[in-house]
């Protein structure tokens, strides 16, 4: 993919005092790899298909033998940061929607850096929700956003990601939550077919397994044994795109129905953390909907609430329209990393 930059306001004034830094979003598809040359200025983006490369190393140095980082004259990277989208306990890594693993340390030393940080991506995204620009997120719905309150965070793409962030009296403290794992649960008589289907593949149905990319297909194939519907056997990508071009009724439903279930997911989220700051949608599959999911069910779904309608329908819900946002998220993480040291 052709090298990009990132133009973002500066994330401290020591950004790059130690010299310029590795950023990287890995997810369980793509692999995204940047520099930060100067403070807020992040460049060379190239984004690489994990499937191409045995591990995270291997794409690690691919990265930093490219091109890209050829062309900004930059050399002796001593620092790096990864956002990964899996949890992170420990030295060792294991990825939940892929088959790299690896352990911290020795990444850092055959990358040859001083300081590696590896954190959970959604973790990294919610740092970065307060530097988004009106331009880089969309509202859905109404709600007006308090001041200082907590903000959610959620996102679906390969997996469901979720964190949020809780404002203190130093800054922002970002969640490292695995809330996509939570247990799926149903909102309606449909949504109760689809987890009866779902329950026969799965003895347990969390949320990330309907609200997800194979999710998508999973309610596909649900909805078309419930409606005793022909199934194709359709990627995501190609569900929704039909259900966007307008090719096909069960696929247009299968749409539907997951952005509703984002809905219950992403109210569960904002009345747990009392998130009156907002909820904000990330990931890679709600960006992509564009209009369609504006006039889906999501905000009904998520204002439905009972007791606390009112109390939802003042918070607002946004998706972030921003290409590499969690690249801002990572390169705080870092500077305040190095700061302390």
């Amino acid at each position: 993919m052709t090298a990009q930059s990132l133009q973002t306001p500066p994330i401290q004034t020591t950004a790059t005092a130690s010299g310029p830094r590795l950023l990287a979003d890995i997810g369980g598809t793509n692999a995204r790899f940047a520099l930060e040359t100067a403070a807020g200025k992040i460049e060379a983006i190239e984004v690489l298909a994990c499937a191409a490369y045995p591990t995270l190393a291997a794409a690690l140095v691919a990265y930093l033998a490219s091109p890209a980082v050829a062309a900004t004259g930059v050399a002796g990277i001593r620092h790096g940061a990864i956002a990964i989208a899996n949890p992170v306990t420990g030295d060792m890594v294991r990825m939940t929607n892929h088959h790299w693993e690896f352990s911290i340390e020795a990444l850092r030393r055959e990358v040859n850096f001083e300081t590696l940080v590896v954190v959970n991506d959604f973790t990294a995204l919610a740092r970065s929700l307060p530097q988004l620009s009106a331009s880089q997120k969309h509202q859905v719905g109404g709600g007006v956003a308090v001041d200082g309150a907590p903000l959610g965070l959620v996102g679906a793409g390969t997996g469901l990601g979720v964190s949020g962030l809780i404002p203190g009296k130093d800054g922002w403290t970002a969640l490292l939550s695995e809330g996509g794992h939570v247990t799926f649960a149903p909102a309606n008589a449909l949504e109760v077919a689809i987890l009866q289907y779902a329950w026969k593949e799965f003895d347990h149905v969390s949320a990330e397994r309907l609200i997800s990319g194979v999710g998508i297909e999973l309610i596909y194939r649900a909805l078309a044994h419930h409606t005793d519907m022909p199934a194709e056997p359709l990627a995501a990508a190609e569900i929704s795109r039909r259900a966007l071009a307008g090719e096909c009724t069960l696929c247009d439903e299968t749409i539907e129905a997951f952005c509703c279930m984002l809905g219950t997911v992403a109210s569960n989220l904002a009345i747990t953390l009392g998130a009156q700051g907002g909820i904000y949608i990330g990931g890679g599959i709600v960006p992509k909907l564009g209009a369609r999911f504006d006039r889906s069910g999501f905000r009904a779904r998520f204002e439905a609430k009972g007791r606390f309608s009112n109390y939802l329908a003042q918070v607002p819900t946004w998706v972030i329209t921003a290409e590499y946002p969690a690249f801002v998220g990572v390169s705080a993480i870092l500077a305040e990393k190095l700061a302390a040291v």
